[in-house]
Formats: C-alpha cells, structure tokens, sequence
C-alpha cells in the first residue's frame, strides 16, 4: 500500500466555548494529555494526502493500555478534512499509554501517553450499566442509581445543523428537558420524513421535515452512499457531547424505517461503512445507549437474522461495552439473550397489568415501555396516538413505573418532525406543555431509591388475608420488603385499603404524594392494623401513598 505522508497532531477536544471547554494542540515531540475521567479525549490525526481508496475504509485504531496493564482496543474514525481521529474516555484515574495500528504504515505504531484525573462535575457521569443486585435496574458504573425517564426527540440532530458556532436552540430544548426530571432522549441519529399528516401552518423555525443533507454525501433523494457526510456527523458529535454535559443518556436509535430515509441495500458494503462508523465515532461517549432500529420488524426493511448481525457489528466494534437494546419487542421477545434491556411499547388500556407482565416474563433484563400510547396534545397535531391528555399521559407514565417498568414521555411538537425548542418560556400563545409533571416523578424516586423498590402481583381474590400477599385491596403496590410501601391510587379510588405485615416497630407512618405538583402531605402515625383503610386529600385525583414502619 502506497504509503501517506502524515503530519501527527494531537489535540484535546473539549468543546468550545459553547459547552466550556478547551483544546489543547502538541506535536510528536509533546505527547503527553492531561484529560478527565469519563470525558471523551479526540486525538486527531492530520494526513495531508489522502488515501485513493475510501478513506473510511481505512483500518485505524489503538491499543491503550492503563498501569494495572489492562488493555483496550478502539477502532478510530475519519472524521473528514483530512483527520483521522482516535476518541478515547478515561473511565477512571490513572495513566495510560497507546499506540496506534493502521493498514497504513505512517498511521501505525505512534505512542502517547494520557493522565486522566478524576472527574469533579457532578453533571458528567460514567456509563449506565445493569444493577449487579437487581438485574432488572439500572446504575451509573460507578455504582450510583439511574432511574431511566426518557423524553423522545427524533429530530434533536436537526436543530442547529447550519449554526457551526453555537447549539441555541439543542440548549434551549435540553434545559427544558433536563430541568424537569428527563435524563434520556430518545434520538434518531437521522430522520427524514413522517408518513401522516402534519398541518400546514408550522412555523418555519420549529418544522425540520425533509432536511436538505443525509448521513451520506448528496441528498437523501439522491444520496452517494459511498461516502459519509462528515459535516453531519460533526454536528451530531457536539450535541451528544450537550448532551453528555448535562447527565442525559443519547438513546440513539441507529436506523428508522418509517421516516422516509433513503438507506442502502442490507448488508451492502454502504450499509455496513454506516453503521461501523456510527458505533466506533460515538463508543466513546459515556452517556450512549444503543438502539438498532425504531421498531425494527414493522415495516418489512428487515428480519431477525439481520438484526441479529447488526448487534454482533456493535458488539464487535464497541470498546466500551454500552448497554443495547432494540425498539420492537416482537424482536426483543424472540431474542432476548441478545439485547440487554427488553424494549417494549405497549399502548393498551389495562397497560400496569400488562408491564407487570412484561417485568415477570424478563425477570433478568430491565425492560423499558418507549411507547405507551399517549402522545400530549400541542398546538401542531401531530400523531395524536391514543391519549393526549397531559393528565392521562403522567398517569400511564407511573402505571410503566409501578410495575417496575422504565418509560417514555412524548409531546406532539417535539418527538418527531415539529420541534418547539422554546415552549416553555412563557411567551407562547398556546397551554405550556406538562413537562413540569415528571420532575416530581423523577424525585419520586431520587428520595425513594428505584432500585430497591419490587412491583407485587397480588392474587385473583382480596379474600382471605392469610400471608398478607395482597399489600392491598386496590392500588400498584411497590415495595422494598423492609416495611416500605410505595402505592400508586389511581384517581378513581375513593379509599385504599392496605393490607402489609407487621413489623417490629408495630406503627406505620404515611404520607400522600401530589404527582402533578410535587406535594407532600403526612398523615398521623398509627397503630399497625392489618385492614387499614387511607383516603388521598387530593379527590378524583391520582396520588401515591407512602407507608413506613417505623
């Protein structure tokens, strides 16, 4: 292979001034980086004569190694301009030394060397990984609990792809999202176009259907699926990278088949080169979550074994071993060794009982409802789903949660195509949109630890009492086993009976919990009483009851 001269320049990528950080350029000579733990490190590459084959087609990568002589393999990327980049994150403190290998000989065997120093922001966190104690629950790796509540944005790469110096719009929209509990975004790395009606008069600066650019060179009318759009992918490095800043999981859902996008033949060399390069570009990143395809099975693209193939390409090329999972529990149901949370969306009326089942049937994944059917309503209709109210929406939301389930939020302006960024700053004309309601969810269960907290399927009859196994005679019961009870009282319930088994201490504290404003009321503590009877102070309105022994 003809050899290619190379000028090694080796920079620190933190962002810039936008998301406050700073880069740091050396030479050959100066090969020593300082970086912090769980931060990505872009050590680039500056070839100045490109290859004459595909230069995404070059083998590049490096061996890093820590001072426990561990190593790690990480597949780099070309990042266009003339730059082949190696992206690494430090996952804990400590020195590490690499050195590269290519299939080109002046990109092979260069050393360095990087000190990570431990992370000190406490918005910047390490991957989410499965609870060791309870592989139904999701931590942070470095052990701290995350109690996944996602907030579905397709259309989040669109926002400001022409600003190249600021993400004012993306800020807008996460602050919104972050401020009010969300902790994940469900992200289409591309879309295209929806298949239903959208009405016409959406403002120009919140529609971003039929984007002029693709993943690909040209258009996706007519795409030059050769070669890879660098520019796109640039701008999509910075809003995970936002997103990252601001503690929020990027579930990037690598494909979409319903939204219009010309893709490449399955299995096509094209089809591959997109797919590799998405995984070894965005590895990295502590805070992604695999996702191969938005409903994967629906609309005939693809099949099982392809699927199947797409998740050994991840797991063969991610370094960094991120959770995965794939939208279609039709999928996840006949594969479930395969993925590591069970993706399900269930939009049916009895939904808790439903979850529950789900939650039994994979006693040994988390499983996650991304959609349930209820889509908020919003100034722009758009697909309106089954249930819009906002009420109704939060309350399918903590049926998911209460039967150990994760979940997903919509709002009809900003899961697909129409994205109002600025719905919330008190100068639209139309409701402002409830995200306000999950911020209490999410301290719900920040206050309550998620993670030690099991769903009960009670039996068929609340007679005979005997065993206590009922918790209750009406109500989603959650519990920690240890005298904990968590209920969720849907608004119907006049009364909640509870029936839970004593404790040493013989009282039990109780507290009601307003899910729509965050409200605590406590009720006096009492004598245990196997049939105790609470009613909520909010009437006609859903609650949770919190039952302590003490």
């Amino acid at each position: 292979m003809k050899l290619i001269k190379v000028v090694l320049t080796i920079l620190l990528f933190l962002p810039s001034a936008i998301f406050g950080q700073k880069k740091v350029a050396f030479d050959s000579k100066n090969t020593k980086l300082t970086a912090s733990q769980y931060q990505p490190v872009d050590i680039v590459f500056k070839v100045t004569k490109l290859p004459t084959e595909n230069p995404f087609d070059i083998t590049f990568g490096a061996e890093f190694t820590d001072e426990t002589n561990k190593k790690l393999t990480i597949q780099g990327f070309y990042h266009g301009n003339g730059e082949y980049v190696l992206r690494f994150t430090p996952e804990k403190i400590g020195v590490f030394q690499y050195q590269t290998f290519s299939t080109v000989n002046s990109l092979a065997g260069l050393r360095g060397t990087i000190k990570a120093e431990k992370n000190t922001n406490e918005n910047i966190h390490s991957s989410i990984a499965i609870s060791p104690e309870n592989p139904q629950k999701m931590i942070y790796q470095d052990g701290k609990p995350y109690f996944a509540l996602a907030f579905e944005l397709d259309w989040l790469f669109a926002l400001d792809k022409n600003n190249t110096n600021e993400l004012p719009k993306t800020t807008e929209i996460i602050h919104s999202v972050k401020e009010n509990g969300f902790n994940q975004v469900v992200m289409n790395v591309y879309a295209y176009d929806v298949g239903w009606k959208v009405p016409d008069n959406v403002p120009s600066q919140y529609s971003y259907k039929k984007p002029p650019y693709t993943v690909f060179k040209g258009t996706n009318e007519n795409p030059d699926f050769s070669q890879l759009n660098t520019d796109f992918f640039q701008h999509l490095d910075r809003v995970i990278q936002h997103l990252h800043e601001n503690g929020i999981v990027a579930h990037l859902m690598i494909y979409v088949w319903n939204k219009k996008v010309n893709w490449p033949t399955m299995y096509s060399a094209e089809d591959n080169r997109y797919f590799d390069y998405v995984i070894k570009r965005y590895q990295a990143y502590p805070n992604v979550l695999w996702d191969v395809s938005k409903e994967a099975l629906d609309y005939g693209r693809c099949d099982i074994p392809y699927i199947n193939e797409r998740i050994e390409r991840i797991r063969r090329n991610d370094a960094y071993k991120h959770l995965l999972t794939v939208h279609d529990y039709e999928y996840c149901a006949r594969e479930p060794d395969k993925v590591d949370i069970i993706s399900i969306q269930n939009w049916r009326s009895d939904l808790y009982s439903l979850s529950l089942e789900a939650y039994q049937k994979h006693p040994s994944k988390p499983v996650m409802n991304i959609e349930h059917g209820g889509y908020e309503e919003a100034p722009y209709p758009s697909f309106v789903g089954n249930y819009v109210n906002p009420e109704v929406c939060l309350t399918r939301n903590y049926q998911c949660v209460f039967a150990g389930v994760y979940s997903s939020y919509y709002w009809q302006n900003t899961s697909w195509d129409i994205v109002i960024h600025d719905a919330l700053n008190g100068k639209q004309p139309f409701p402002t949109p409830r995200f306000d309601y999950y911020k209490h969810l999410q301290s719900l269960f920040t206050k309550y630890d998620y993670n030690t907290l099991l769903p009960y399927k009670p039996k068929l009859t609340i007679n005979s009492r005997i065993g206590n196994d009922n918790f209750s005679t009406s109500g989603y019961p959650l519990t920690d086993g240890k005298g904990l009870y968590l209920y969720f009282v849907p608004a119907e319930n006049y009364q909640i009976n509870v029936v839970v088994p004593k404790q040493s201490q013989g009282k039990f504290e109780a507290k009601w919990f307003n899910i729509f404003t965050g409200e605590t009321l406590e009720e006096k503590a009492t004598d245990y009483q196997m049939f105790k009877s609470y009613q909520s102070p909010w009437k006609d309105k859903a609650a949770v009851l919190i039952l302590k022994s003490i």
